[in-house]
């Protein structure tokens, strides 16, 4: 992993926060660390591919859109587990696919544009894998507003 210069890590900390809807919403940031937008834009690369920022991107809430999320397991022989993987990462839909050393070994979030998305989705992947998807609805809403300080 790369170092961290005080202007990396209030850019990682200011990058947890909402970022202006706006066309250049890199901008305003980057005056307030005193870079160019340019300058600011490399630096976000660069913590990208040095492993240092994993994810960056929106987040949205498909619920609020109309659509819906649902937690979901499989439970993979050892053996299959990347083939079924790599069939299970193939859809958009798929979020957080992780591996747990659990009977229920493979966990992923499906994130679709619509309530039925979430049954199609998952139908479809028990097709494709021959695997039963265990499917775990949300009951209730938590902001849990998680942030790591850099």
């Amino acid at each position: 992993m790369t170092a961290l210069d005080d202007i990396d890590r209030a850019l990682v900390n200011a990058l947890q926060d909402d970022l202006p809807l706006d066309h250049r919403p890199f901008a305003p940031l980057a005056e307030k660390l005193g870079l160019t937008e340019e300058a600011l834009l490399d630096r976000v690369r660069a913590l990208r591919a040095s492993g240092v920022l994993t994810r960056f991107g929106p987040f949205f809430d498909a619920a609020a859109m109309g659509g819906a999320f649902c937690l979901c397991a499989m439970n993979v022989p050892a053996d299959r587990f990347e083939e079924v993987n790599d069939k299970v990462n193939a859809h958009p839909e798929v979020a957080h696919n992780y591996e747990r050393s659990h009977k229920l070994n493979m966990w992923f979030v499906l994130a679709c544009e619509t309530p039925e998305g979430i049954a199609d989705t998952a139908d479809l992947i028990e097709d494709e894998t021959g695997l039963p998807v265990f499917r775990f609805p949300k009951l209730q809403e938590f902001y849990i507003g998680f942030r790591v300080a850099a």
